[in-house]
């Protein structure tokens, strides 16, 4: 797979002075668009469009400076229909404007191009099994945090600290299909994985769509005893995110709080999709864990929506 990654960089590589369509790209990589962006950024760290807008602008710094175009025909060259728009994002790579770089023959920020490669870096088994689950609807409180990929992440401890004594009681009354219990679930608001990405993130229980119908007729009673005011957040009444059937790759893990954890989600990103026949496809992450001190050892079970690849064989 890291092969055809390769050969669609390549493909993208020889067209960053024209418009490039992205699900071209992906199907040169033999997989969705939505897992081709996913994939890139986990493995890169930096979303897609940064990477490209970054080597637009290496390549346009070095025909900055050359001197042989006008700064317009550089501009209109790499997809900018004004100079100032071609300004603003030379800027934001180079620090510098193009005008200025050019008459000072400024020092420039290059991107260098990127390819990908297996690294091996230890010998430790990743397990894993493969569910296929009719639809289920997730029932709690979300809020919107930014990823943490080293250490805690104080915005989602503050979010779980907040949850009332009656919220997770009714929870725990909701559970009753995998993962049982209270989970977390993490809906990604674009294609970043970036340290700092904002999500969507959920404290809550698996359940059915009958039991999650009874909790919104329960919070829609409440709100109309409260003439329409919002439902204080302190009421043991939940939403619920809907989570279409669909495949899961359930990976189990044991490990220090919170960094092994951390560790698998890079893993299953950087290791374990590329060589398997599986792509992600949308929907939550799912994490089911003991939580614990920082530090201290904890079982976990992480549940990543996927989809076969085109193309890849039944077993």
């Amino acid at each position: 797979m890291l092969e055809r990654m390769n050969q669609a960089l390549d493909y993208l590589e020889a067209r960053l002075d024209q418009e490039v369509d992205m699900a071209d790209v992906a199907r040169i990589a033999a997989v969705s668009e939505y897992h081709f962006r996913r994939l890139f950024s986990a493995l890169a760290g930096m979303p897609l469009p940064v990477y490209v807008r970054r080597r637009r602008m290496t390549l346009a710094g070095a025909e900055v400076l050359a001197g042989e175009l006008t700064l317009l025909d550089v501009a209109v060259r790499y997809g900018y229909g004004s100079g100032e728009a071609f300004a603003r994002a030379f800027r934001s790579v180079h620090g510098i404007g193009p005008g200025e770089a050019r008459r000072t023959g400024a020092v420039l920020t290059a991107q260098p191009r990127m390819s990908f490669r297996v690294v091996v870096e230890g010998s430790t088994a990743m397990r894993y099994r493969i569910v296929e689950k009719e639809p289920f609807r997730v029932v709690g409180r979300k809020a919107r945090v930014p990823l943490v990929h080293d250490g805690i992440n104080a915005a989602a401890e503050a979010h779980l600290e907040s949850l009332d004594t009656r919220a997770i009681v009714r929870m725990k009354e909701l559970s009753d299909r995998e993962p049982e219990g209270i989970l977390s679930a993490v809906v990604h608001l674009t294609d970043s994985r970036e340290d700092g990405a904002e999500v969507d993130y959920w404290i809550g229980a698996a359940t059915g769509f009958e039991a999650a119908a009874e909790e919104r007729d329960a919070r829609d009673a409440l709100e109309l005893a409260l003439e329409l005011e919002p439902v204080p957040e302190s009421s043991a009444v939940l939403e619920s995110l809907d989570v279409p059937a669909g495949t899961w790759a359930v990976f189990d893990n044991h490990g220090p709080y919170p960094g092994a954890l951390q560790e698998l989600w890079r893993d299953v990103f950087t290791h374990w999709f590329p060589s398997n026949p599986y792509v992600s496809r949308p929907g939550p992450e799912l994490l089911l864990t003991q939580p614990v001190e920082s530090g201290a050892e904890t079982d976990s079970q992480l549940w990543v929506p996927v989809e076969r690849r085109r193309g890849s064989v039944e077993a």
